[in-house]
C-alpha cells in the first residue's frame, strides 16, 4: 500500500506565523486598514490573495490585490533572507524517521511558491520532498481540500493513505475534507486555533509515533 506524509509549512516547518502577522498588519496599515493579530487569526492557513481579497471587499480598498501582494511578499522575502532562524524543534528528526521508513513526503502550503522554496532552501530541506504545492496554484485555498487532493495526485497516493501535519483550523478542515488523516500541531505562535477536527493533536513532534500512524 502506497502511503505518504504531507507537511504544511508555516507554523509546522518554520515558526513563521509571527512574521506573517507582523507583515500583514504592516501591509494592511500601508493600504489604509488597521487590524490586529487577533483579527488575523481567522485567516491562518488561507492564501494571501484570499485574505487580502476579503479585506479589500470589507474596506472598499482601491488598490488591487496584486498590488497588495507585491508589497507584502517583498517585505516577507526580505525578512526571510535576513533572518537567523532554525526549523521548528523536532522537524528534522521527524523527516529523518519518515525517510528511514521510505515514506514519500510533500509540502502543501498556502504561502506563495517563492516563499516556500525560500524556506526549504534556507533550511536545506528541499531534497526531502517529492513535490511541493502552493495554495495559490489550485482553484481554492484552505479550508477547501484542493491543495491536499492535488498533492496526493502528484504523489500518486490515494488521499485516504495520506497523513497531514497541520497547525491551523483552516488547514485541518482542508485535510479532513480531502479524506486524509490529520495530526494537529498545537503551536502557540499560530494564535488561537481550534484543531478539534484533527485525528490527534500534539504539543511537540516527539509525541508523533509513526509506528502507530502507518
Amino acid at each position: 500500500m502506497n502511503r505518504a506524509f504531507i507537511f504544511d509549512m508555516d507554523g509546522v516547518i518554520i515558526d513563521s506565523e509571527p512574521i506573517h502577522f507582523d507583515v500583514d498588519i504592516k501591509t494592511l496599515d500601508y493600504f489604509g486598514v488597521k487590524t490586529t493579530e487577533q483579527e488575523l487569526e481567522r485567516f491562518v492557513g488561507m492564501t494571501n490573495p484570499e485574505m487580502l481579497g476579503i479585506f479589500r471587499q470589507e474596506h472598499n480598498l482601491v488598490h488591487t490585490i496584486q498590488e497588495m501582494i507585491e508589497y507584502q511578499l517583498n517585505m516577507k522575502m526580505n525578512i526571510l533572507n535576513n533572518l537567523e532562524i532554525e526549523p521548528i524543534e523536532g522537524i528534522r528528526e521527524l523527516i529523518a524517521q519518515l525517510k528511514q521508513r521510505n515514506i514519500p513526503m510533500a509540502v502543501a502550503s498556502s504561502s506563495p511558491r517563492i516563499f516556500i522554496e525560500g524556506v526549504l532552501g534556507k533550511f536545506g530541506l528541499s531534497h526531502f520532498f517529492k513535490t511541493v504545492v502552493s495554495g495559490e496554484e489550485v482553484p481554492k485555498g484552505k479550508p477547501a481540500p484542493d491543495i491536499y487532493l492535488e498533492t496526493a495526485k502528484q504523489l500518486g497516493v490515494d488521499p485516504q493513505n495520506c497523513v497531514v501535519l497541520e497547525d491551523s483550523r483552516n488547514g485541518v478542515i482542508a485535510a479532513k475534507k480531502a479524506g486524509m488523516k490529520c495530526i494537529g500541531y498545537l503551536n502557540l505562535n499560530s494564535g488561537n486555533q481550534n484543531l478539534d477536527q484533527a485525528d490527534i493533536t500534539v504539543h511537540s513532534y516527539d509525541e508523533i509515533k509513526l509506528g502507530e500512524i502507518f
